[in-house]
């Protein structure tokens, strides 16, 4: 009689992982650390994401980061139905979004919304930062609707 194939079973996938630089690296330290933290420019006081070398608003190179409060409000979004890695096979659909942090108008960051059902979304909704571990190597700042 012949024996059946063996199965093989393979680990899951791993996410897609960052590679931070000299001028990330602060905020994926905090994002380990469970902290929303936002570069922001000493002359002129203007938050910056996505981190830069020079200040957009004024053009210091004297820039710091910040650990900001994660509320923010609902700014746009979209829903992802086709996986970008394998990673995100079992995971669509998901929101992806676009939110605005509350410690300075038009701060935007890109991020995804969790815990909130498609048609409870809406413009300018309340939401706050929530840390994701996506696995033992990767925590994601994600955002849900704000509680209280």
């Amino acid at each position: 009689m012949p024996e059946a194939p063996q199965r093989t079973t393979q680990p899951p996938p791993t996410p897609p992982m960052p590679v931070p630089n000299a001028v990330t690296q602060f905020f994926w330290d905090g994002v380990a650390r469970h902290e929303l933290r936002i570069q922001r420019c000493r002359p002129c006081g203007h938050y910056l994401h996505t981190p830069k070398i020079i200040c957009r608003f004024c053009g210091s190179q004297d820039l710091t980061d910040e650990q900001v409060s994660g509320r923010a409000t609902l700014y746009s979004w979209t829903i992802a139905e086709q996986p970008f890695h394998p990673f995100y096979v079992d995971k669509v659909p998901y929101v992806i979004a676009t939110v605005e942090l509350v410690e300075q108008p038009r701060l935007m960051f890109l991020s995804q919304v969790v815990d909130c059902p498609e048609p409870e979304l809406t413009a300018g909704m309340p939401l706050e930062v929530t840390f994701r571990e996506m696995s033992p190597e990767l925590t994601l700042p994600l955002f849900r609707p704000a509680r209280g």
